[in-house]
């Protein structure tokens, strides 16, 4: 009996950073992208792990927390714009006695 071994696969960064964002990005499990792409899922693992490392260190954010951002700085620029009329309004109030004040002296 003799054991034939498996010639192992290359794949460029490329494709493993492709790889680990369906995982990430899709929302589907490690199984089911690796099925679908013909790696073994250990393999894909790492990569996904390694991705999600790299954009952590590079302040990237993923789908979901980008999309809690963008949630809280709409509500942060909604009360701003509140602020922002609140003050033209009072500049204007004040402007207008500062007005009077010069026309009955």
């Amino acid at each position: 009996m003799f054991v034939m071994s498996r010639s192992r696969r290359k794949y460029t960064p490329e494709y493993r950073v492709e790889a680990a964002r369906l995982v990430t990005e899709t929302g589907r499990s490690v199984a089911v992208v690796a099925g679908e792409i013909g790696v073994e899922k250990g393999t894909l693992s790492r990569w996904v792990k390694a991705e999600k490392e790299r954009n952590s260190d590079s302040g990237e954010l993923s789908p979901a927390e980008s999309r809690a951002e963008i949630s809280r700085l709409r509500k942060q620029v909604a009360e701003l714009e509140i602020d922002n009329e609140f003050l033209s309004k009072a500049s204007a109030f004040f402007a207008a006695k500062q007005h009077e004040r010069r026309n009955t002296n």
